[in-house]
């Protein structure tokens, strides 16, 4: 009996279905993400005024220590995490598997706060474990790779075992890419929206909030910091380290560029108008000139493609008709 189960589970048939099985699959959800998935900005929005009261509630409580003791304290304890978080406190594995570089990639990832941090940290510990389980019982128990020697049977279930352990930093890494892509596209337009607020006599968290709900449609990130960038301009005691955090959330030059006019035009007075438009038209060229080395880029791209596909096609449909009539007439002689 577990013979036969082994056969069906390696056997061409089953591989073959399964894999139809799962293209089948995500073509369906392709497909029905638009419909079913809900409203995208809407559940972001929630989750960043859910963070916004945390930064009120947070500053309130430091004013309040400061007013009562008069030095500052910025603790905040949470204690909503259960067994991950005591399990990762207990193995201090804060020290050993993140470092502030991981921290500004999950922020970079729109993962922010403890949570998300305790929970990548319990991952890079137990996927490992979890990767090599995986790996032994495909290679030893399934009885595959029986043709290679125990050692790189062996090796080869460690490699898995390494591969889980960097699993999560692969995945917060392309959040992160797919977030910051995201997020440069939409930039041009949204500085050229926060010119349009700022020269009609907005004040500058009015510009950043009325702009989060008008780049929403074009960028989900993008929204999302700009109604944070605006709740910790109305919270933090400095206005400086809001716009130091938003270049450090969003991990671009073009961005962090526009925190640093922000910044010298609030401490020597001039006008944040004129800032705006020369940076805006910046970003616009910069987003002009990656179009054009991505245009630029096609045709190298293209030649192997077109040799492997089109050109057998294309010799196909010319030689195809004259190699029918030899065929049929004998031959050439």
């Amino acid at each position: 009996m577990p013979s036969d189960i082994v056969g069906l589970l390696t056997s061409q048939q089953f591989l073959f279905a399964l894999l139809v099985s799962v293209s089948v699959f995500a073509t369906l959800v392709t497909l029905l993400t638009g419909l079913l998935g809900g409203n995208q900005l809407k559940a972001r929005m929630k989750t960043v005024a859910i963070e916004r009261d945390e930064i009120r509630a947070r500053e309130r409580a430091r004013l309040a220590t400061e007013k009562q003791t008069g030095r500052g304290s910025l603790r905040f304890e949470d204690s909503k995490y259960g067994g991950i978080k005591s399990l990762v406190e207990r193995l201090d594995l804060r020290k050993m598997l993140a470092d502030e570089q991981t921290v500004a990639k999950l922020r970079m990832a729109g993962y922010r706060g403890q949570q998300p941090l305790t929970i990548f940290l319990f991952a890079r510990f137990v996927l490992p474990f979890v990767f090599l389980a995986g790996g032994v019982f495909y290679i030893f128990g399934l009885g595959n790779m029986e043709e290679h020697s125990t050692f790189m049977r062996v090796f080869v279930c460690i490699a898995i075992a390494y591969a889980g352990f960097y699993a999560p930093n692969i995945y917060v890494s392309n959040v992160a890419g797919k977030r910051k892509d995201s997020i440069r596209k939409a930039w041009p337009d949204a500085l050229d929206l926060m010119l349009i607020c700022v020269e009609s006599g907005m004040s500058v968290e009015a510009a950043f909030r009325r702009v989060s709900e008008e780049i929403g449609t074009q960028s989900v990130p993008l929204a999302e910091e700009l109604v944070l960038v605006g709740a910790e301009l109305s919270f933090l005691s400095e206005r400086r380290q809001a716009y130091e955090n938003l270049g450090a959330r969003t991990g671009l030059e073009s961005v962090r560029s526009v925190a640093q006019a922000l910044i010298q035009a609030e401490r020597y007075g001039t006008p944040v108008g004129a800032a705006l438009r020369v940076l805006a038209a910046e970003s616009r060229e910069q987003r002009m000139t990656e179009a054009e080395k991505k245009a630029a880029a096609l045709p190298p791209k293209l030649t192997v493609p077109m040799i492997v596909f089109f050109l057998p096609v294309l010799f196909g449909v010319i030689l195809g008709p004259a190699g029918i009539q030899i065929a049929a007439n004998g031959g050439i002689f």
